[in-house]
């Protein structure tokens, strides 16, 4: 806020610099009639890979905004759920809708690994997020703030293969950030770091996501990252939902509070009692 306070305040300067602040200003512009997510609707939504059916009639429906997280056993599903919702995977049967049209920048995707290009630096693989928008006048001003969004904007000219895990994983959420994503599905992108680099980026995802109001789905194994940052849980078992919990728990959350422990036991109890069930 005040970056843009800064800005509104050079209208006597020279025309580039005016052109400068005119790219700043529909930045903002475009940032804030981009700030809401969208919903979406899954009916009876299913996938098979040749004879192994991976998803079995999903029905679910995610309203704007929400933060869901999503768990369960290896290849229960989750993922598979995930690139669906993406559009990196076409379903065997069902719909998936979302609440308004989409546009190709409106839905992004975070993964487990970074994937910077490595002969890019920091401030050029962002802007390869923003797609066909790259050719824009604005690109190298949106590139820059969504950096500064994610604490890296003295980082800008670096090469990829002198940032630490925890850095090129903040570099990968600016990429998906800089197009003012409406959803943003996130696959594992924790998972790598360690525990307190982990707890960081935990931080800084419920800090964009509270900013920008977009819709976030995440999967994830860990079960007491799910309780922290979800809005919602879901449980997958066997292609199906098993479980969906809301997270009816003040932001911002104190991690070890009884509450989330309490919820966290809860859903892992019943993640660990499938060892009990028959087969």
């Amino acid at each position: 806020m005040q970056k843009a306070l800064r800005f509104e305040a050079v209208d006597a300067e020279p025309l580039g610099r005016r052109e400068i602040v005119g790219d700043a200003r529909q930045f903002r512009r475009d940032q804030e009639a981009s700030r809401r997510g969208l919903s979406l609707t899954i009916r009876g939504l299913s996938k098979s890979f040749d004879d192994n059916e991976v998803l079995r009639g999903i029905d679910l429906h995610i309203p704007a905004g929400q933060f869901v997280a999503i768990v369960g056993r290896s290849g229960c599903g989750k993922s598979t759920l995930l690139r669906l919702i993406s559009g990196l995977e076409s379903p065997t049967d069902g719909t998936i809708a979302f609440g308004e049209q989409t546009r190709a920048e409106d839905i992004r995707v975070m993964f487990q690994e970074p994937r910077l290009l490595p002969w890019a630096r920091v401030l050029d693989n962002v802007e390869v997020g923003l797609g066909r928008q790259r050719a824009s006048a604005d690109a190298k001003a949106r590139a820059e703030s969504a950096l500064v969004e994610v604490g890296l904007g003295d980082k800008r000219g670096q090469w990829p293969s002198v940032l630490s895990g925890g850095q090129k994983q903040r570099v990968a959420l600016a990429r998906a950030l800089v197009s003012h994503p409406r959803v943003l599905a996130l696959d594992e992108p924790l998972g790598a770091l360690d525990a307190l680099t982990r707890i960081s980026m935990q931080q800084l995802l419920a800090r964009v996501w509270r900013d920008q109001g977009f819709t976030a789905i995440l999967v994830t194994h860990d079960v007491s990252e799910a309780v922290a940052l979800a809005d919602r849980i879901l449980v997958i078992e066997g292609g199906r939902i098993a479980l969906d919990v809301a997270v009816d728990i003040q932001r911002p959350r104190k991690r070890g509070s009884a509450d989330l422990a309490l919820l966290e036991g809860s859903i892992l109890r019943h993640l660990l009692s499938g060892d009990e069930r028959p087969s």
